[in-house]
C-alpha cells in the first residue's frame, strides 16, 4: 500500500509540475482574447474558482476511501483521481493568480453558468454532484466493500456534476487553453464513470 505521506508528496509534486507549465501555456495562447485577461465575473474565472472547489472534494473523497479499503482496484482509481484533480486544481488556481483575479467571489457558485439561484449549499454540497458533509462522514465510517460501493456511487455523481460544469466552460469560456482543459475533463470523467459502473456491477451495486 502507498503511505499517506507518499500520496500527499506525489500529489504535491504534480501540482508543482502543473504550476511550472501554466505561465507558458497561458502566455502562448490568449484564447482569442487579444491578450487581455478575463474579467472577474467571466465564465473563465467562474469556472476556475468553482471547479477548484469541486476538485478539492474529489481529492478528499479519494483520500478517505484509500484508508477504508485494501482493494487495489479501488485504491488505484482513487489515487489516479487524487493525482489528476490535484494537478488540475493547481492549474485553475494558477490561472487566477496570473490573471490577478480573486480565488473567491461574493457571487453564488455557478453564477457564471446562469445557475447562481439554484438551491445549493445544502449540508456542504455547494455545486452539482458534490457530496454532502453527512455523506463524507458516512464514507469515513465504512470499511471494505461497503466503503468501495459508497465511494464509487459518490464519485459517479461527483463526476456527472463536474462534466456538466466543464461542458459549461467549453461553451462559455474564451481562453483556449482553459477550454481544452475543460474538454479533457469531460472526456476523462466520462471514461471513469463507465469504469465505475463496471466496478459497481462487479460488487452487486448500482450507481
Amino acid at each position: 500500500m502507498r503511505t499517506s505521506a507518499g500520496w500527499i508528496a506525489s500529489a504535491a509534486a504534480a501540482v508543482l509540475v502543473a504550476a511550472g507549465a501554466i505561465t507558458y501555456a497561458v502566455a502562448a495562447d490568449d484564447g482569442g482574447t487579444g491578450g487581455s485577461v478575463p474579467a472577474a465575473d467571466s465564465a473563465d474565472a467562474g469556472f476556475a474558482r468553482d471547479m477548484a472547489v469541486h476538485h478539492q472534494q474529489a481529492v478528499e473523497m479519494a483520500y478517505i476511501v484509500r484508508d477504508r479499503t485494501t482493494d487495489e482496484e479501488v485504491r488505484r482509481l482513487a489515487y489516479d483521481i487524487a493525482q489528476t484533480q490535484a494537478n488540475q486544481r493547481g492549474m485553475l488556481l494558477g490561472w487566477l493568480d496570473l490573471w490577478g483575479l480573486p480565488k473567491v467571489s461574493s457571487d453564488a457558485p455557478m453564477t457564471w453558468m446562469g445557475m447562481g439561484d439554484m438551491a445549493g449549499g445544502k449540508d456542504g454540497a455547494l455545486m452539482p454532484g458534490m457530496a454532502t458533509d453527512t455523506e463524507l462522514k458516512k464514507l469515513g465510517t465504512l470499511n471494505g466493500k461497503q466503503a468501495e460501493v459508497f465511494f464509487l456511487q459518490l464519485m459517479t455523481a461527483h463526476h456527472k456534476g463536474g462534466i456538466h460544469m466543464a461542458e459549461g466552460c467549453v461553451a462559455r469560456c474564451t481562453v483556449g487553453v482553459e477550454k481544452r482543459l475543460a474538454q479533457g475533463m469531460v472526456d476523462a470523467q466520462e471514461s471513469e464513470i463507465a469504469l465505475m459502473a463496471d466496478m459497481l456491477k462487479a460488487r452487486g451495486a448500482k450507481a
